[in-house]
């Protein structure tokens, strides 16, 4: 645990002998367990970062309404600093593409840190592609501090399930892990406070749809086609808005966690997008898996 602008944080930090990292920013209602799948490959070749965000996961989950994405934005900062990452790449998914176009939106030449490229996996990058599901409409509503306690794990792992390929569904152990970290530390009794990051997307919508379309550092889509909240309709309205697009990787039958579902194939598209960059031979050298 780290204190982190006043907050008690979970944080991982791997590989530090690695010249470059890799910074992982997850999604709502999980926590950094989502990047499980993919971790081990990564952390062999670069420094592997991630924490859980203020009232995700292990990190403190106080029962307030005044969670923000820029306040999040604020975490990944900090630990950026403290932990002295001077080359780094960023994934990002669900919730934490907002977060990752805050820090876009914040990026300048003048940075100390030298942010060499993005991985946005399904998320909501803009609030007109975004299709949240029954149960997010809910916690977002006046009803949501009721929904909570309504809110059991046969009820989660119904929605949770639905978002993902038909092939590729979680397994019972999956949604028991998902719901023992969201429920660590009473976190069932944020979802309400947490979901309002749906109204941040549209207060800083213009922001951050212009932090995609300048952006300063080359981007990588890898999308789950079968989501229902932002997959191939989100893709669509990404090149409509002609936002920064160095590569992207459709994945047909995948649903919104890409990276959980079919975590090879995220790893191959991520590989042959650092191939196309161009990135440094000590970074490419050993294969991802």
């Amino acid at each position: 645990m780290r204190d982190l602008h006043g907050k008690s944080i979970f944080t991982i930090d791997e590989g530090s002998e690695f010249d470059t990292a890799v910074v992982l920013i997850h999604g709502f209602p999980t926590s950094s367990m989502d990047w499980e799948p993919i971790w081990p490959a990564l952390s062999r070749q670069f420094r592997t970062v991630t924490l859980d965000m203020w009232g995700f996961g292990f990190s403190d989950k106080p029962n307030t309404r005044c969670y923000s994405i820029h306040q999040q934005a604020d975490l990944f900062e900090a630990l950026i600093s403290e932990l002295g990452i001077h080359r780094y790449h960023v994934i990002a998914h669900d919730y934490g593409v907002s977060v990752a176009q805050e820090l876009l939106a914040r990026h300048t030449p003048s940075h100390t840190s030298q942010w060499l490229s993005l991985c946005l996996l399904n998320g909501g990058l803009f609030p007109e592609a975004h299709h949240p599901i029954l149960i997010q409409k809910l916690m977002l509503s006046p009803l949501g501090k009721y929904i909570n306690y309504l809110t059991g794990f046969k009820q989660f792992s119904k929605s949770f399930s639905s978002v993902f390929g038909a092939g590729s569904q979680p397994s019972e152990q999956e949604l028991q892990e998902f719901w023992e970290a969201i429920n660590f530390n009473e976190g069932r009794h944020v979802f309400h406070n947490l979901i309002t990051y749906m109204n941040d997307r549209r207060t800083h919508r213009e922001r951050w749809v212009s932090a995609l379309q300048n952006a300063p550092v080359p981007i990588a889509l890898i999308n789950g086609s079968v989501d229902p909240v932002s997959g191939a309709h989100l893709v669509k309205r990404y090149k409509e808005l002609d936002c920064r697009l160095d590569y992207l990787a459709e994945l047909p039958t995948t649903g919104h966690y890409p990276q959980v579902e079919a975590p090879q194939t995220v790893l191959d598209a991520y590989q042959s997008f650092l191939s196309e960059l161009g990135a440094s031979k000590e970074t490419i050298t050993r294969p991802l898996a």
